[in-house]
């Protein structure tokens, strides 16, 4: 027998193998969120359950981290990430280079929407006994800014700026994570928390119940300039009675939650997480309360200032949505 010719013949056989073997291998992709008492760990979660639902028939698995806007932008960027939840604000600056302090790398013209999700009011709880009124009053309090690398914490930076404050206004500018906060504001360590999310949220829940405590109005003429000088803003009232301790409409301005991921992200990879969402829409919806509301038609255009990734939008024209 011809040695070149079995050796030959071995040596195809097995790429051939190999070859089936890689065209079956799962594909593993992480999706970066926010912490676990906030609505962003809800829509990562819910997203990756979607996605394993379906993985035997397209062989991708979802796994989800903890983060937030800023941190899930740049582990998108590093390839850290294949995807994540972002502020509309976010996106927005990342993509066209326009908070350097934020975002020093410059543009991230890779960036790519694939659909928002719901709405985040700027949301600012106070103790009962602090004699927080309004918003201007948090000057010289003991306040919860937010961990450094939460979308929450550096639109909270934007706006002291705005409001000409440093953290040197505060008695404390406390950096607490998400899950932390409601203890520390009960545990009477801070006196506010300012924290953007979709509503309602555990943390603010905890918040409202554990001890006296109440939304405060954040409407003035620096805030309605900041709004109108910014379309990725939007004014926002957060329902009186969600919480307790606040019985009537809190007005305020807000953000929405997006979904991005990067053009070096497989259009297939989102073309199929885009669809595990959108075939199971109404299973989607009943998995947190800040989802409940949502339709296709907004989710596919609104607060989405990157351009839309390809695998999404050979999903969105399948279904004759564009």
């Amino acid at each position: 027998m011809n040695i070149l010719k079995t050796t030959t013949l071995g040596l195809a056989l097995a790429g051939s193998l190999a070859f089936s073997g890689a065209a079956q291998a799962e594909t593993f992709i992480t999706i970066g969120t926010g912490g676990q008492t906030g609505v962003y760990y809800q829509v990562g979660g819910s997203i990756c359950r979607l996605v394993n639902r379906g993985s035997s028939e397209h062989d991708i698995k979802c796994t989800h981290t903890t983060g937030g806007s800023v941190a899930n932008i740049n582990g998108i960027r590093a390839g850290d990430l294949d995807m994540g939840v972002a502020q509309s604000d976010w996106q927005y600056h990342a993509y066209n280079g326009t908070a350097p302090d934020t975002f020093p790398d410059g543009k991230f013209e890779e960036l790519r929407a694939v659909f928002s999700v719901h709405p985040e009011p700027f949301t600012v709880v106070a103790r009962a006994d602090s004699g927080i009124e309004t918003f201007d009053d948090l000057k010289g309090k003991r306040v919860n800014l937010g961990n450094p690398g939460s979308g929450a914490r550096a639109t909270f930076e934007v706006v002291m700026d705005k409001m000409g404050w440093s953290t040197d206004d505060f008695a404390l500018a406390a950096e607490l994570k998400s899950a932390e906060q409601a203890a520390a504001l009960c545990d009477n360590k801070i006196d506010a928390i300012v924290f953007t999310v979709g509503h309602p949220a555990g943390t603010i829940k905890e918040a409202t119940t554990s001890c006296e405590s109440k939304l405060i109005t954040v409407d003035n003429d620096v805030i309605r300039k900041l709004v109108d000088d910014n379309a990725f803003y939007a004014m926002a009232t957060i329902p009186g009675g969600m919480y307790t301790g606040t019985d009537e409409d809190t007005t305020t301005f807000g953000v929405g939650a997006t979904f991005v991921s990067s053009s070096n992200t497989s259009p297939e990879v989102i073309y199929e997480v885009t669809k595990a969402v959108f075939e199971n829409f109404d299973r989607f919806k009943k998995m947190h309360p800040a989802f409940a509301n949502l339709n296709e038609a907004d989710m596919i255009k609104n607060n989405l200032s990157a351009p839309l990734h390809e695998g999404a939008v050979k999903y969105y024209k399948e279904r004759g949505w564009m």
